[in-house]
């Protein structure tokens, strides 16, 4: 029988950790929500987003992982050769066998002493690794360990999914608490057997719950995470000056945040999914990214993944005196989301290779 302890476990290392530096990545391409509804008649009235971000034809879950990565490691300033792990996240990985990691590294210059490693967790998969990585330099094992989430998004012609599924995310480079920009106080996650989302072997897209990837997926999950490591830290909202929850959509992390008591300035900040989409894996993190890129010394921040099938990730993060310089260092996320180029229906299904002739 299994045994589950009456006391919240919150995971925090033996040695502090916190973020060294940060890059996100969004492709310039995007496809209004509206050229979906008119090819599919599905009208205007209520469209999820305004538009997503759409791929190019030489940008794979590789080459926007590079990216970020690079602009982390300008924000870091460390050394390629000192990375000791690098790990992406991904529902979108281009190869079935062989991993994406082990190209970022080569690329980034972190070989050949390193560890590498592809992580999957559906949208949850960027904030696994960065547990991941708390984890392995908060252990003295790795004084820098590289956490990536990152996806191109998968939506099938006329399902609900296609408004969404953006493309994008984020990288982070995990270090010692004492040259970080924002430290990592602590983390909790909340996992069960739930079955909302899936995508077997050989099937191009994925399959989802309807109304079931709602209740007793996405809001148990969120909530039930961000509420108990609020419970486990004495804290409330009114302790956070900001919060960013995972963005399927629009309304659902608004949602989450109210039922957690956080404003809609609290979480503004952070909701990039009407411009940008649901970069799944990339959700949230890139989400914390538009944020750190205004924080201020002594903000703290809450961080709520969700990940189907089902589990999410909270993290609460403060941030220190180092980000007034190194979040200059890089581009912004608002950068990429300014920088941007709209495409119709017709170039979208041939960016992304949903037109098929056998």
């Amino acid at each position: 029988m299994n045994e589950t302890s009456a006391e919240p476990i919150l995971l925090k290392p033996a040695r502090p950790v916190g973020i060294i530096g940060y890059g996100a990545y969004v492709p310039r391409y995007r496809l209004p929500a509206s050229e979906v509804a008119r090819i599919w008649t599905a009208g205007e009235g209520a469209l999820p987003i305004k538009e997503k971000a759409v791929p190019g034809l030489d940008e794979d879950v590789v080459t926007m992982s590079i990216e970020a990565a690079r602009n982390a490691m300008r924000r870091a300033r460390v050394s390629p050769g000192e990375i000791r792990a690098v790990w992406v996240g991904s529902e979108s990985h281009p190869y079935a066998v062989k991993p994406t990691s082990t190209l970022v590294a080569e690329a980034i210059g972190a070989t050949p002493n390193v560890q590498a490693a592809d992580w999957e967790f559906a949208c949850k998969a960027g904030t696994e690794a960065m547990v991941a990585a708390i984890g392995f330099v908060g252990s003295g094992m790795a004084h820098y360990a590289l956490a990536i989430g990152m996806d191109t998004a998968q939506g099938k012609p006329g399902d609900a999914l296609e408004y969404t599924a953006g493309a994008g995310g984020a990288a982070y480079l995990l270090g010692p608490a004492e040259e970080a920009l924002a430290t990592i106080d602590c983390t909790y996650s909340y996992v069960t057997d739930t079955p909302d989302f899936w995508r077997r072997a050989y099937q191009k897209y994925p399959e989802h719950g309807q109304r079931f990837t709602g209740d007793p997926a996405y809001f148990k999950h969120i909530t039930s995470a961000g509420q108990t490591l609020l419970d486990a830290t004495q804290t409330t909202a009114k302790d956070y000056r900001y919060a960013v929850f995972h963005q399927p959509n629009t309304k659902f992390p608004q949602r989450a945040a109210a039922m957690l008591g956080f404003s809609k300035e609290q979480i503004a900040p952070g909701l990039l999914v009407p411009v940008i989409g649901n970069t799944y894996a990339g959700a949230a993190i890139i989400g914390l990214t538009a944020i750190l890129d205004i924080a201020e010394p002594g903000d703290r921040i809450l961080m709520v993944s969700f990940g189907s099938g089902a589990g999410s990730d909270a993290f609460a993060i403060t941030v220190t005196e180092a980000i007034k310089e190194r979040s200059k260092l890089a581009p912004l996320t608002q950068d990429y989301i300014a920088r941007r180029t709209q495409i119709d229906y017709a170039t979208y299904v041939r960016l992304r290779g949903k037109l098929v002739m056998e």
